[in-house]
């Protein structure tokens, strides 16, 4: 079972083919690569990264 790396919940959501969304902290992730890539999504529907939050390791998959 996957894992927000963010909040540690387990409520995530697919919205998109390699797409997830964390229900609990609402943070957007992407697999790319084996390694995830974590967005927020700000009030007017624009994403901020959050990788620079995550070492390397801790988005591996």
């Amino acid at each position: 079972m996957m894992r927000c790396p963010n909040c540690n919940g387990k409520d995530i959501g697919k919205i998109g083919s390699q797409n997830y969304y964390c229900w609990t902290c609402f943070v957007e992730m992407t697999i790319l690569n084996n390694e995830l890539t974590l967005h927020q999504i700000e009030a007017d529907g624009s994403l901020s990264s959050l990788n620079d939050l995550f070492t390397e390791e801790q988005r591996k998959l």
